[in-house]
């Protein structure tokens, strides 16, 4: 395999030639405030090639033949055309600010294509909790079981990701998913993030990216801060359920000149609420960020970013039917009041581009993380404990480095239409006191399941090519990752670290044609991985522990009319047979070999000026590959599931928008004798905004349905029962809940 990879790249390498007389040079600002704008598309009416500007606004564009026109759009601004001559220099093009609008969205571009019907998603659907963050990815769904303070159970392409095992989440390129976590591997806590401050988020589902390495089987999330804020912000909510939230984002520096722009700002969140349930939260969340970028030079920028956060709860935990059928406790009532936890996060980040020269680009990322930890849960209730309950307690300390560097140049020359990206990263997570214990209301402990110290460590490496002739775009690469495990275990006597290595090779190639400036197919394919917890490492002494994941999928983009565009896809996965730690039992379980398959649809419509209508339909087909058929259900992998609404602006200063979200009904076990139901459920935000000032309300789930956001087929035993019962234990999805909101803007 690998013999192949490395003749397919040399082979591209040796048959490229160049084509072009000419190279256009010049730099895309934004005309009002003289912003350098990043991601334009730069494009010549009479040639099919297309490029983008970098981070500082620049760009350069083979020119076949004069005269020409020269076509830069972006998505928010207005397009501008720019005749071009044989006498034309160096251009500066300013964009002028417009409404967003799907007109502006350039399908030459597959994965650049994605991100701007995003951006589009993001401004006729603002997001309105972090939450929301993860459900701009089209197919994905969350759940929240635990107070509110616990990162959500994640749902796309057939897989229950769990908190994230197969699911890769950045933020501004920095690692949120936590390997060998406490409560479960790749765990992703998302809650120390403004929603305020996110500007992009950029996705990929699949395995198919070189840059994407652990984590990234079903795809990867990428959400990307604001360097630069448009306004201030003050803004006030409160709602049902004591619920109380309050935002201010500042700007403290802002200087635009021509070769030294710096920008900075500070942000900061409150947020608290009772909820829902008969035993209250006391959700308690605060948040800091502060975060400068400046343009150094014409040719390099830094950028420093900070955030952290702590949080504290009380949950209600998931309730078993029985209890609320018979009338024991309330549809908001709990079995264990107890559950909840407390956590906290710091981040320090550094990101540094120069450009090498026109068509050569480096940027180095580095990031520092510290982490504090500690849940309580109860899910058995009285199984184990008939007593005192089988309370648990799980915590962990961490320390997180890491950084990340990436190449890219033109080779050859002005004159190449092949790219070279390479890349380099090194991430080390410190663990300390990592622990599974026996609790009892939260304050007595009767025993260590598990205690120990992790230190993991991952080095990688990446290489891709990218070769563009014609409406034909090949990319093929490969990634490498090397993974070192140390662990001790102190519950063992004496010191003695358990080690092992191990290294997994990532095959990507991709494939895309522009038909025309309509229509793009894509046919994408890789391999990918997510690695184990280190306790599953040691204990298989490093055999069958970084399995791979096999996928592809085939698709196009196609936009008939300027305000109407369609995604459908066809996509497979198919995964080895992998190793899990249970992290709430402490235990390590084998899951077979897997096999998903299934079809996207993504819809985007603007019928009139002031109406947005967006619609994206996911199916999936998941079993296990060695059980017998009836028995081989992957349990909670969602089947048929969809997403959507509508976004109306009628008159000035006026929006609306409703949101809906439908989940079928999906096995809980393997033979699906136990179902866990769906659900589908409504959201309305309304809002009226002037220069200055914003008014709105926001109510989620309107028409105030019953629902179960997480469900789950358990062994339970109530206090008292003679003998346990196996059956669905749910946690009440959000009733009916209305806030208020107000924002000034200076």
């Amino acid at each position: 395999m690998m013999y192949r990879i490395v003749c397919v790249l040399m082979l591209l390498v040796f048959c490229t030639t160049g084509y072009s007389q000419g190279i256009l040079k010049g730099q895309v600002k934004s005309r009002e405030n003289g912003e350098l704008l990043e991601e334009a598309t730069v494009r010549l009416k009479s040639a099919s090639l297309h490029t983008h500007t970098l981070g500082d606004g620049s760009f350069g564009i083979p020119v076949t033949r004069y005269p020409d026109t020269l076509v830069v759009s972006h998505v928010g601004y207005e397009t501008m055309e720019t005749a071009v001559t044989d006498r034309t220099g160096h251009l500066i093009i300013f964009l002028y600010q417009a409404p967003v609008t799907l007109s502006q969205v350039n399908v030459t571009d597959s994965r650049r294509a994605i991100r701007q019907i995003t951006q589009i998603d993001l401004k006729a659907n603002p997001v309105n909790s972090a939450q929301d963050l993860l459900r701009k990815v089209p197919g994905l769904f969350i759940a929240q079981h635990a107070g509110g303070g616990k990162a959500e159970q994640i749902f796309l392409r057939g897989f229950d990701i769990d908190h994230g095992t197969d699911v890769r989440i950045t933020t501004d390129g920095m690692p949120v998913n936590m390997v060998s976590h406490a409560h479960g591997q790749g765990y992703a806590d998302l809650h120390f993030l403004i929603p305020e401050t996110i500007k992009d988020i950029d996705f990929g589902k699949g395995s198919y990216y070189v840059d994407q390495g652990d984590f990234a089987t079903a795809g990867y999330v990428n959400l990307s801060t604001f360097d630069r804020p448009d306004k201030n912000l003050v803004k006030v909510e409160a709602g049902q359920f004591n619920t109380f939230r309050t935002v201010a984002l500042l700007k403290v520096l802002d200087q635009q000149k021509d070769d030294q722009n710096h920008q900075a700002y500070v942000a900061g969140e409150y947020y608290g609420t009772n909820g829902p349930f008969e035993s209250p939260q006391h959700f308690n969340r605060l948040n800091l960020f502060a975060k400068y970028t400046g343009q150094l030079d014409r040719r390099s920028s830094l950028g420093i970013q900070f955030s952290t956060f702590t949080s504290k709860w009380n949950a209600s935990g998931q309730i078993p039917e029985r209890a609320v059928a018979s009338g024991e406790i309330p549809r908001w009532g709990s079995i264990d009041p107890t559950e909840g936890g407390n956590t906290g996060r710091t981040n320090l980040a550094l990101k540094y581009r120069y450009r090498i020269a026109d068509h050569e680009n480096w940027t180095s990322t580095f990031y520092f993380s510290n982490y504090d930890f500690s849940l309580y849960s109860n899910f058995t209730f009285f199984l184990h404990d008939s007593v005192h309950g089988d309370q648990i307690h799980q915590s962990e300390k961490r320390k997180i480095y890491g950084m990340d560097h990436r190449y890219s140049k033109q080779l050859f020359g002005d004159n190449s239409d092949l790219t070279l990206v390479a890349g380099l990263g090194l991430r080390y997570d410190a663990i300390r006191g990592i622990s599974l214990q026996h609790t009892a209301q939260r304050d007595s402990l009767f025993e260590y399941f598990a205690l120990g110290d992790i230190d993991e460590t991952n080095i990688n490496g990446y290489a891709g090519l990218e070769w563009q002739r014609g409406k034909w775009r090949i990319s093929p690469g490969i990634r490498v990752d090397h993974f070192i495990f140390n662990y001790n275990d102190q519950l063992t006597p004496g010191y003695q670290t358990q080690a092992a290595d191990k290294t997994a090779f990532s095959p990507k190639l991709n494939i895309v044609h522009s038909v025309n400036s309509q229509l793009q197919a894509y046919f994408k394919s890789g391999m990918g991985f997510h690695s184990n917890d280190t306790r599953v490492v040691v204990a298989q002494k490093g055999v069958d522990i970084l399995p791979a994941t096999y996928g592809a999928d085939l698709g196009v983009i196609f936009k008939p009319w300027p305000k109407f565009l369609i995604q459908p896809a066809l996509w497979f996965i198919q995964m080895q047979q992998e190793f899990v730690y249970v992290g709430d039992e402490a235990v390590v379980e084998p899951s077979g070999r897997t096999r998903r398959m299934g079809a996207d649809l993504g819809i985007r419509f603007e019928p009139v000026p002031w109406m947005y209508i967006d619609a994206d339909i996911s199916y999936a087909y998941a079993r296990a590959m060695d059980e017998a058929k009836g028995e081989n259900y992957i349990p909670l992998a969602p089947d048929l599931t969809s997403t959507g609404g509508i976004a109306f602006r009628p008159l000035k200063g006026l929006s609306a928008n409703w949101r809906y979200r439908y989940m079928k009904d999906r096995p809980a076990n393997e033979d699906n004798s136990v179902v866990a139901q769906g659900y589908f459920v409504n959201d309305l935000v309304v809002s009226y905004s002037r220069n200055r000032w914003e008014i709105g309300c926001q109510v989620e789930n309107l028409f105030d349905v019953n629902w179960r956001e997480a469900q789950f087929d358990t062994q339970t035993r109530l206090k008292n029962e003679p003998a346990p019962v196996s059956e669905i234990c749910y946690t009440p999805g959000t009733p009916f809940f209305a806030r208020l909101k107000c924002s000034i803007f200076f």
